[in-house]
């Protein structure tokens, strides 16, 4: 392995969150209130997000894992049932469906923006089929008409995993407004965070099962019986789950989601330069980004051919090493994982991306001096 520079340097992460003194403002606010939990902070998150997308109703709860769940559970997929999802993926989805009692399964992605291919989806369908779970990889929307068309064709929900796509538009449509339900993530390295965090979007009547299911089953929230009535008052509708958003993580959630615009914006910059400055380079595939979309810029995912020794893990190892930068790789396929093995799933296109692709620092926080010593680690490696 070699050996680190002489003159050390800042280790410059793979990602790093943008927090500021409104954030800190705004949680402040929220203990001095009194009011902790799920109440008149996430309400209005929820609020901020529903208006933004135009979707009929959201629920703000404790990660995008359990808005998958109860996005699953509300649409009562469950045993014999199957769900149609990408593998490039991280393990949240699959997981969450088999929880439900139903079986993932994966189809192979598009070559160029390594999104669920709808052709290889349609392929997947079968008697059982009740779900397709789309991801926007990266940041850029998959084809989202052609996944609605083929929801609606086949009689099937239509899941959108934006995690990564929190302000990104295909053909027009913004990430999450196509689906019947829509899931996000505000995760610590996610394009705004809360440190932990989700939300579900989407239909009303799937997203208000969601919230009775998602509050233990019972039929209000504790906001409401502090405020309106006595907290005695309420029944359980349905054996429930606890998965409410507290207020505290609202209070992060509100003041970068007001930032989510210029966010974006400076990770397309980000992008910008380094399309700039690396192009050219042998062997050094980098993002393709089609006409009709607005990238959210998530992910900054090159593809590295194995070439004279050059590799994807020998490149990573290098950067962290000798020049002190993180990267990081999406994904390790969740059909290679020890859970869902199985010798006759065959996802040629998912398997070539995934032992080539690795991902370079992105995010807000980082200086134009932090590009710029991305760039020159990485021209450096090449010569």
């Amino acid at each position: 392995m070699p050996a680190r520079p002489v003159a050390a340097v800042p280790f410059l992460p793979w990602n790093r969150p943008s927090i500021g003194p409104e954030e800190e403002a705004e949680v402040l606010d929220t203990l001095r209130s009194g009011w902790l939990t799920h109440g008149p902070k996430a309400t209005r998150f929820e609020e901020a997000v529903r208006e933004a997308l135009g979707a009929q109703d959201a629920f703000a709860v404790s990660s995008c894992t359990a808005a998958v769940h109860l996005a699953l559970l509300a649409a009562r997929i469950g045993p014999g049932d199957e769900v149609i999802t990408p593998s490039l993926t991280f393990c949240a989805v699959p997981n969450a469906v088999v929880q439900c009692g139903a079986a993932p399964v994966f189809a192979d992605i598009d070559q160029v923006t390594f999104n669920l291919d709808p052709a290889a989806a349609e392929a997947a369908i079968t008697p059982r089929t009740k779900a397709i779970a789309v991801m926007h990889y990266a940041g850029q929307p998959c084809d989202l008409a052609a996944f609605r068309k083929l929801a609606d064709d086949h009689q099937l929900l239509l899941i959108e995993d934006a995690a990564h796509a929190l302000h990104a538009w295909r053909d027009g449509a913004r990430a999450g407004s196509v689906g019947d339900l829509t899931v996000f993530s505000f995760y610590a390295n996610k394009v705004i965070t809360c440190g932990e965090g989700g939300l579900l979007a989407g239909r009303g009547d799937l997203v208000e099962q969601a919230r009775l299911l998602g509050r233990h089953g019972i039929d209000s929230s504790a906001w409401r019986r502090h405020g309106e009535r006595r907290t005695a008052e309420y029944d359980v509708a349905v054996p429930g789950l606890k998965y409410t958003m507290p207020d505290i993580t609202a209070a992060v959630g509100l003041r970068q989601w007001a930032k989510l615009a210029d966010f974006t914006a400076a990770r397309a910059r980000i992008a910008d330069a380094y399309d700039r400055s690396l192009a050219g380079l042998p062997g050094l595939r980098l993002p393709t980004v089609l006409e009709e979309v607005r990238h959210g810029w998530f992910l900054y995912p090159v593809l590295i051919d194995p070439v004279r020794g050059r590799t994807r893990d020998t490149v990573a190892d290098a950067l962290r090493d000798v020049h002190g930068i993180g990267t990081s790789v999406h994904f390790k396929p969740v059909h290679r994982l020890a859970a869902y093995r199985n010798p006759e799933t065959y996802l040629p296109v998912t398997e070539q991306v995934a032992a080539r692709e690795l991902s370079l620092p992105c995010y807000p926080a980082m200086t134009a001096a932090d590009v710029q010593r991305v760039i020159d680690a990485v021209h450096t490696l090449w010569r």
